[in-house]
Formats: C-alpha cells, structure tokens, sequence
C-alpha cells in the first residue's frame, strides 16, 4: 500500500492589494489540494483493483499474496502493461461461472485468464481497451453514469450508437436503470418492460446467454424491437452481466449482476464479429464488480422532514403524492421527484405507495403532462395558491370490472415541494358536471319559482342569457315579461296568466335586449300543482334560438332573392326564345337553293334557363348562288341573341351587296369590337356556293371545319386561316375552294354537336363522322336520327346544323 503525501502550501505573490493576494493565495492551495485529492482517489481506486486481482490469482492458483503480486507484476513486464492494465485484463478476463473450474496452478491460470492468441495485434488493442474502461469504471457512481462510460468506450471499439441496462424486477418484468445515446421520450416509452415473451433482454436474463440480433427483418418476427422506427438501430446484442460468488444478490438499493442486461445498438448492420462478441463479453463481466456497488434508483433527499411525511402518507386514503421540483441549471422545472406517496398512488405498471419513491413524474403519470396540468403546477409552486384541474374521465377496474371513473388533481405547494392529490367524484358530481355541460351546450338554463314561498331559482345559464348579474338575484315569475321586448311582452304576459289560472304549460318565443344586441329567446314552463289542483310550483326552461332563428331569417331571404332571381331569368329566357323565333324562324321541311337541297335543325340547350346564340343562315342570293352561314356567339340570353341577330343580318347584307367571303369577316370583326351592342366574341363559317361551276368557297374565323361526305368516304376540309371574330384589331382570313360532285354532302354544325365535358374535340369530331356514315340516307327527314345518335343526356349547349346536298340527277 501507498502512502499519502502531506500537503503543503507556498507563499502568495506579493499583489497590488492584499486583498487580490489572499484571494490567489487561496485559489491556488485550494486546486492543488483538489489535485491532490484525485491522485489519492486513483491510487485507492489502484489499491482496490490490485487486491481483487491478487484474490483472483490467489484463487486460482492458490499462491500466497505475495506470490499473487509478484506474478502480476511479471505478466505486466511481460506484455509491456502497466502494473494497473494487468489487473484489469486479469479481472476481465476471467472465464464465466459455466465454465470448467481451472486447475490451481500457473499454467492453468494463464490459459484462464489470457485471451485467444490467434490474432496477437487485436488481444493486445483488446486488452488496451478493457484496461482504460476498468479505470473509468472505478468512478463510476450511478447507473445511468456506467450506461454513458460503457458508450464512451464501445463506440470506437464496437461500433455502438446507444447503450441500455436493464434490471430484472421481482414481479418478472424489467426496468430501465441506464441509458445513453437514446433519447428521453424513447427511454420513457421503454422505462419498464412487463414480463413478456419476445423481448430480447428479457430473453437473455432468463437464458443466461447473450442474444445477437443481426438480421432486422428476422428479428422483427422473432422479438419485439426498441426504436422509432427499429430500423434506427439494425444490429444489436444483449448480454447478461454474469453474478460471481455469493454477493451478487440483490438489495433493496442495488443490483445484483445477476439480473442486469447490458443493451449494445449499433446503426451500422452486418454480423458481429467474433473479436466483437468477446470482447462484448469481457465488458459485461468487467461491470459485475462495478454494479454490486450502484444505486438503481435515483436519489432520495435524505431531509428529516420527508421521513415524517412518509410516515403520515403511508397512512392517509386516497391517492397522493409528495413531489420534489427537478430543475435544469437555467431554473425551469424540467420533472418532479415522488418522495413520498400514499398506498393508493398507482402509476401506469402497478408500482404503488414506496415502490414509487425517487422515481420521476413523467415516468409514473404520463397522461398528467398536458399543458394545463403542467402550467398549473408551476403556478402553484411559484404563487403558493392551490391548483385544481379539470375534471378528466379515467377508466380503472373495480373488482375485475371496468369502470369508467371522473377525476381531477389538485395540487398546493408544501415549502418548496407540491403535494399532489387525485379527487374521484361521485355519481351526484358527475350528475351535476353533466347538467352543467348540457347547458352549455344546448345553450339553455333551467329556473323555479316556488308560489308558496316565493323563492326563485335560476341556473347560472338563465343569468347568462339575460345578461343579468347574478348579485341581482333571480326575478320572479309575473315580471319575467319586463325582460321581453315591449311587442312581444303581452304574449308571454298573457302565457303566464294561463298558467297561473289554469295550469297550462306554454311554450313562448321572445326577444329581449342583451348588451345592446338583440336576442331571440324561448320560454318553456310547466305547473307543478297541490292535491286539490292548485298551482304550487312552476318549473321551466329559458333557451337561446338566437342563431338558429338568425339561420332561419337568412335562409328565407335567400329563398326570396333566389325565386325573384328566378322569375327575371324565366322571363329574360321567355323573351330571349320569342326574340330568336322571330329572328331565326326554322324550316319545317328541306330547302331547294342554287340546285341544292338544304335541310336545317336546331336544338336549344336543356340545362340552364339562358337561350344561346347558336344561329344559321342559307339563303339564295340575286345572281343564283347560294349563301350558307352557321355562327356560334359566345354567352347566353338577350345579348347573345341581339348580337347574334347583328351579326346574321349584317353578314347577309355585306355578301348581297358584292362584298367578298374574307373582307365580310373582317367588318364582322371590326363590328364587335367597336359595338357598344356586341356580346364578346363569336365564331362563324361563311359558304358561297356556285351552281354553274358546283363551286363551294368558304372562309372561317374560329369555327369546326365542315364535313363532307362523298362515294361513302368522309372527310373534314382543311381549314384556311381564320380567327375567332372579336378577338383582335388586325386579325387574318383566308377564303379555301371545293368542287362539289353529284352525291356529295356538305354539313355545317356548330361546336354544340361535337362537345362534352372533359372531352378533346377530336374525340367529337370523330363521333360525328361516324355518325354521319352511320345514318346516311337520301330521304328527307334524316337529320332526326343523327342528332339522336350524337348527343346523349343534357345538353349544355345548343345545336345548330345546316345539311347542304347535291342530288345525282340535277332537275
């Protein structure tokens, strides 16, 4: 054994001010006993280790102590080890209790305590390893302290990224003493572990073996995995600490080794390695010293005061606590300490009374950490006044059945601690916390007026809907009118009355004035009558309708302004379809023009009550020639049909007085975009149509190209140049030609016939020429089966469609 040196201490530098002199003077024999202090700390800590590797040697070979030391001494010189790493190596790497017992003799204590020698460079940097953890451990204090000291060491090592002891209960469960590299709310979730089957740990206590988790979805079959998500840690192992000699037992503070797990989760996958595995195994039986000697559970404040209020709590009914603020450095309260608690203070896994003493209460009362609760313990704790939470509903199990139970905390600062206290209620607390919702919700409140005695009885609701301060007190039943509205005081003045005379019940709707805002009120009473018939006691209900008869006022305003919004459409649509009648009159039968025989349709769309401005025109001009035109304005109603009446009128006029097919469009255009009377924009196709040469020349601005059917082919023209009319100052037309044969059919429609809701007009026009081919015919009439096979359910749109013929043989 060392001696411990003495002591001394130096002169101070003279300073400026004795003042600064002695404090420097202090400071410095103050860190040099410190340093003195943790020299003689180590050298204790060596002394310590040295002697329970001399016991081992002693044990093994049965050598004297002396001789024990020696050999140390020798296997130190030998590997190059300092006299402190041969200990450790020595202790750690003594075989398991399953083991064989060795032989007591040297060669026999070499073979047991030396690591494999196949790879002499890894024994040696094993060695190393377990020789620094052995020195680290010696300081080691609490549990949670050796979880970060074995992460510290394993992650180099090992690869580890999180480190967990667990500590087998009495009840079969485990619980979670230590931990590092794992958050808090993760740790909390996994704090104690009920006696299951498929947790890993659980499963290596009771085998006695350690479980090496390397394949994740296997595991996941196999074990029930710690991680949020569990691929956060792909490989992991569990190793019991191994109990040695009759002092692995546990007590009441500490844990025997025999019934702690150490945890190793590393992110990175793949196998451990065989290396990997000893050497895990040599750090579990290096901590089987160490943890004999720790304290699982936090501390307890060994204050005097606390000891008697045990005592008392041990004693009292129901459920309370004693709770000691945990503070971070800045001050705020980060959880509380149970220093005591009454026998009926479960937590969340069954631990009640003293089993929950130093435990934290975040861990025992999870579902109490709401905010309010929080808030209002701190408020409590900073204020001095008491705290009381709401009402929560709690279900809990009463003789083997479950039970759905109402309660609230109530806490109030004791010095600087909380005493915390769970109120259950009654079935008459519940009743009235039911009355009180119902209330409030149904936004109504319930009064009695006694006749006999005269005393009146409201609901703090009936104050409320009155604006009424409940000083004031209740007012009795014969001046309840005086709250109404002067007109609809008689009414309810006049109810009463009834009731009073006569015992019927009324049901009054008023209004009254509350806080300047009108209010709509309903009054439900009944007679409560003697035996001789005789009004006693009245009972009713006061209920705001404010927002339901709010709703109904609205919604018969708005049926009001749709009807009248309705009957100016209906007549707008009524006028529209007699203007576009006179406008557009419809042959009720096929047209002769130029040698060709024309038939026309039009159908008025069947959604909507606005008249479109759909419209065509083939009329026959002076010099023989025939004149085709199928427009489409954009919108509905009177506009459209008044623009589509400029633009028919107008176009057959400029094309009579000699104007070409092109320049017609173009004053077309410049027409709507300068015309206070125009309606936006339109599309149109002009055909000019040549009996002698069976010449058909047509141009086009914005509009479906024609379709033209011949020898039972169909085709649709290419279109020339041409843009929607309306939509630019300097817009581009061109005129195209086609030279029509006996037989041919020419037919001009609008987009009506071709469009549907979420469909390409590609889609339409293919339609249309199938139909076409489908229904063709040379009698009259054959437009009917077309448009039947084109359009299918609503209409949105109208329809128009000129049919140009030209007959085999020309009368």
């Amino acid at each position: 054994m060392c001696d411990a040196r003495r002591v001394t201490s130096e002169p101070a530098t003279p300073a400026e001010s004795p003042t600064a002199a002695d404090t420097v003077a202090l400071a410095r024999i103050v860190a040099r006993q410190r340093a003195e202090l943790d020299r003689l700390r180590d050298l204790a800590a060596t002394s310590a280790v040295l002697e329970r590797a001399k016991g081992a040697v002693m044990g093994l070979t049965g050598c004297s102590p002396n001789a024990a030391e020696e050999q140390l001494q020798k296997r130190a010189e030998a590997g190059r080890h300092t006299l402190l790493e041969e200990c450790w190596i020595t202790l750690g790497s003594l075989a398991p209790p399953s083991a064989p017992a060795p032989e007591p003799d040297t060669a026999a204590f070499t073979a047991s305590v030396s690591l494999p020698l196949r790879e002499p460079a890894a024994v040696l940097e094993s060695s190393a390893a377990l020789a620094t953890l052995g020195r680290e451990l010696v300081h080691v204090a609490t549990p949670q302290e050796l979880a970060g000291c074995l992460l510290e060491h394993l992650g180099p090592e090992v690869g580890a990224d999180a480190v967990m002891l667990y500590a087998l209960r009495p009840g079969g469960g485990l619980d979670l003493i230590g931990h590092a590299g794992v958050d808090d709310e993760l740790a909390a979730q996994w704090q104690h572990v009920p006696p299951l089957s498929g947790v890993a740990a659980l499963d290596s206590l009771r085998a006695g073996e350690p479980r090496w988790l390397e394949d994740l979805e296997a595991d996941r079959k196999r074990y029930l995995l710690i991680g949020d998500p569990p691929s956060r840690w792909p490989t992991r192992a569990w190793l019991p600490v191994p109990a040695h000699g009759p002092t692995a037992t546990r007590t009441a503070t500490a844990a025997a080794p025999g019934d702690v797990c150490i945890g190793v989760l590393r992110a990175r996958g793949g196998p451990f390695t065989d290396e990997t595995r000893e050497h895990l195994r040599a750090v579990a039986r290096l901590c089987a010293g160490r943890l004999r000697a720790l304290d699982t559970r936090p501390p307890v404040s060994p204050d005097d005061a606390v000891d008697v209020v045990r005592a008392v709590f041990d004693a009292l009914p129901g459920a309370t606590m004693l709770l000691t603020p945990l503070r971070t450095p800045s001050g705020n309260v980060r959880d509380y300490r149970i220093d005591a608690a009454t026998a009926h203070s479960p937590d969340v896994v069954g631990h009640a009374g003293r089993e929950l003493v130093g435990r934290g209460f975040r861990e025992c009362c999870p579902t109490l950490l709401g905010e309010p609760v929080w808030q209002g313990f701190r408020r409590a704790l900073t204020t001095g006044e008491p705290y009381e939470s709401e009402q929560f509903a709690h279900q809990e199990v009463v003789d083997g059945v479950a039970e759905l139970s109402t309660y609230s905390v109530r806490a109030a600062r004791l010095d600087e601690r909380l005493v915390v206290t769970w109120v259950r209620h009654g079935s008459s607390d519940r009743q009235e916390q039911r009355l009180a919702d119902v209330q409030r919700l149904g936004n109504l409140g319930w009064a009695s007026w006694n006749l006999l005695t005269q005393e009146v009885t409201w609901s703090s609701q009936v104050f409320s809907l009155f604006g009424r301060d409940p000083a004031d007190g209740p007012i009795g039943l014969i001046r309840l009118p005086d709250l109404a509205l002067p007109e609809d005081a008689s009414a309810l003045t006049q109810a009463i009355a009834e009731l009073l005379r006569a015992g019927r019940s009324f049901d009054v709707p008023f209004r009254a004035r509350v806080a300047g805002r009108l209010r709509h009120l309903r009054a439900v009473a009944e007679a409560v009558p003697d035996a001789h018939g005789t009004t006693v006691e009245v009972h009713g209900v006061i209920q705001d309708l404010t927002a339901q008869r709010s709703a109904e006022l609205a919604l018969i305003e708005s049926e009001r302004a749709i009807l009248t919004q309705h009957d100016v459409l209906r007549a707008e649509r009524t006028l529209a379809g007699r203007l576009q009648h006179a406008l557009l009159p419809l042959p009720t039968r096929p047209v002769p023009l130029a040698g060709l025989r024309v038939d026309v349709a039009y159908l008025p769309a069947q959604s909507g009550i606005h008249v479109g401005g759909d419209w065509f025109s083939a009329i026959e001009l002076p010099n023989g020639d025939a004149l085709f035109v199928v427009g489409d304005v954009a919108g509905h109603g009177i506009d459209a049909v008044a623009s589509m009446a400029l633009l028919r009128f107008t176009a057959k006029g400029m094309v009579i007085t000699g104007s070409s097919l092109t320049g017609a469009l173009a004053r077309l255009n410049t027409l709507l975009l300068h015309s206070r009377d125009s309606h936006g924009t339109a599309t149109m196709v002009l055909a000019r149509y040549s009996s002698a040469e069976r010449r058909l020349v047509w141009a086009q601005a914005g509009h479906p190209p024609p379709l033209l059917l011949r020898d039972g082919v169909v085709r649709y023209l290419d279109r020339p140049r041409g843009m929607l009319l309306g939509a630019s100052a300097t817009p581009a037309f061109e005129e195209a030609e086609c030279r029509l044969e006996p037989g041919d059919r020419v037919v001009l429609y609008t987009d009506g016939l071709v469009e549907r809701p979420g469909e390409g007009i590609d889609k339409g026009l293919t339609r249309l020429a199938e139909a076409v081919l489908t229904h063709h015919t040379e009698e009259p009439g054959s437009l009917a089966p077309l448009l039947a096979g084109m359009l299918e359910g609503d209409r949105r749109d109208d329809v128009c469609i000129v049919d140009i013929r030209v007959p085999v043989d020309p009368e």
